[in-house]
C-alpha cells in the first residue's frame, strides 16, 4: 500500500518508504497547482516511487477540483505518457 499525504504546511506531497521520503513540491495559486519539483532519494530509484507519488499527487488534484501545471520535468513527463490525466492540464 502506498501511502502519500498531501503535507501542506511543506507545499508537498510525500510518500515515506523504508525511512526514506519521495517528494513532489508544489505551490498553490488560485485554482492551480505548480509542481515545481520531484525527488525521490536515491535509495528509492528504479521502483516506480516517482510514477506512484505524481500519480497520487495528481487524483488529489483532480478531487480538489484543481489544475495541473507541470513546472517540474518528471511531473510533465508523467502528464504527457497517461493520457488519463491530461483534463487535468491548466
Amino acid at each position: 500500500m502506498w501511502d502519500v499525504r498531501n503535507n501542506e504546511a511543506e507545499s508537498r506531497y510525500e510518500l515515506e518508504m523504508d525511512g526514506e521520503v519521495a517528494l513532489a513540491a508544489y505551490r498553490l495559486s488560485d485554482d492551480r497547482i505548480v509542481f515545481t519539483h520531484t525527488e525521490v532519494p536515491e535509495a528509492l530509484e528504479g521502483r516506480g516511487i516517482g510514477s506512484k507519488l505524481v500519480k497520487a499527487a495528481l487524483d488529489d488534484v483532480g478531487t480538489r477540483g484543481l489544475k495541473a501545471v507541470p513546472a517540474c520535468a518528471f511531473v510533465k513527463h508523467y502528464m504527457e505518457k497517461h493520457p488519463e490525466v491530461q483534463d487535468l492540464l491548466a
